[in-house]
């Protein structure tokens, strides 16, 4: 019996009961849906983490004040637990694979212009945060050493400030007051967009490290030149621990750190923190699509179910094919193709109800979702094989009936 007379026989008895099939097909369908809505999602994210790394730098470490939770408590000197301008001056004169470092103070300010109010995210910053961040410039200029140094009352603002405070008008040059201090914009900042939180990096307002401290957010008490972070960018990205190892070898000397004391700071690699985030998501990605095929399995049963009741329905019709010379490979055949043809159908219909599902969420939830092939195409292989190996069974009780006792049934 040749396959393509096998697939009419099986669409024939498939279409005697379309109602029946199309309910057996189901359990395939939504199991497919499901594997290939969650890889979408989880591709999404994990392309999402990708653009993050490329923005920020793989190359980019990240300097905090305070010691980490496993160390133990620095007895060093008055600067303990502070980082400052001039561990940021140290890092800079006398590390060999650094390029640039960018010593932030940071806080909530709020913005007014003749267009109305906001509050923002407000940092203090020299002339290396830019290069050390990856930023560009989308109009106008940045800050320079000179306005740090004379501390200059310029600011330069993210897109969602420009268009919040600046609607349909240029901002560089126009006047900006951050908590009731007069700023002069020179330069809007190129869009980022969403980082992997949520957050808005373009609702940010930057101004000269030294303006913020002295005349918008104030010294801290502890520390006349402190600073909340300092973040430093390697020469090569290639040797990140060796860069890391460096950094921390300068801070421990500045700050008289014996060897038998701990880091009274704490270093990160913000390219390594986004990487565990990717593997963590493509770790959980695989793991929901695993729980998802279940879905295909229980789809399978049901094919074997319904199978075995069609095999006990239809004993005369396969007595009586087997009275007339029918060989058991032929019913077995069958009844196998009619089990991978419903397999098959919901392996289709659940691709396509998988690729909506994915557009939906994206236009619907805000959730950013990335169709491959592969997925889709494992999904409707894995269907397939459900549907090949349900199937054999019931083909199997089908092919060993006996015709006689198949007849004397009905």
């Amino acid at each position: 019996m040749k396959a393509a007379d096998i697939a009419r026989s099986a669409l024939r008895s498939l279409g005697a009961n379309r109602l029946r099939a199309a309910l057996t097909t189901l359990g395939v369908i939504i199991g497919v849906a499901s594997v290939v809505l969650l890889v979408a999602i989880g591709a999404g994210t994990q392309a999402s983490i990708r653009e993050d790394i490329e923005r920020t730098g793989t190359n980019l470490v990240l300097i905090l004040p305070g010691a980490p939770l496993s160390a133990r408590p620095a007895a060093g000197g008055p600067g303990r637990g502070v980082l400052t301008d001039e561990d940021a001056i140290t890092l800079r004169e006398e590390g060999y694979a650094i390029v640039a470092v960018a010593p932030t103070v940071a806080s909530v300010a709020q913005l007014a212009s003749p267009a109305g109010g906001a509050s923002s995210t407000l940092q203090g910053v020299n002339e290396d945060y830019f290069a050390a961040r990856n930023w560009q410039l989308a109009s106008g200029r940045g800050i320079i050493d000179e306005d740090v140094e004379g501390s200059a009352r310029v600011a330069m603002i993210g897109e969602t400030v420009a268009d919040a405070l600046f609607p349909d008008m240029d901002p560089v040059g126009a006047t900006l007051r951050i908590n009731q201090v007069a700023m002069e914009v020179i330069g809007v900042l190129a869009s980022k967009g969403q980082s992997m939180d949520g957050a808005d990096e373009d609702d940010l307002v930057l101004v000269p490290l030294t303006t913020a401290r002295e005349q918008i957010i104030g010294r801290q008490a502890v520390h006349s030149s402190a600073v909340n972070m300092i973040t430093v960018k390697l020469a090569n990205s290639d040797r990140i621990d060796e860069g890391i190892a460096e950094v921390r070898d300068i801070l421990r000397v500045r700050h008289g750190l014996s060897a038998g004391q701990g880091d009274d700071f704490r270093v990160s690699n913000l390219a390594e923190m986004l990487s565990l985030q990717q593997e963590s998501s493509a770790a959980m990605t695989r793991l929901l699509a695993a729980i998802a095929s279940i879905s295909l399995v229980v789809g399978g049963i049901g094919i074997m179910n319904i199978m075995l009741v069609s095999v006990i329905e239809r004993t005369r019709e396969i007595g009586i094919r087997m009275a007339l010379g029918a060989r058991p490979r032929a019913i077995l055949a069958q009844f196998l193709g009619e089990a991978v043809i419903l397999s098959v159908a919901g392996g289709l219909a659940g691709a396509g109800a998988g690729m909506a599902a994915a557009w939906i969420a994206e236009a619907r939830f805000d959730l950013r979702a990335e169709l491959t092939a592969e997925p889709m195409l494992l999904a409707f292989l894995f269907s397939t094989l459900v549907g090949l190996v349900f199937g054999i069974y019931p083909a199997f009780k089908a092919s060993r009936a006996s015709p006689l006792e198949a007849l004397r049934q009905n």
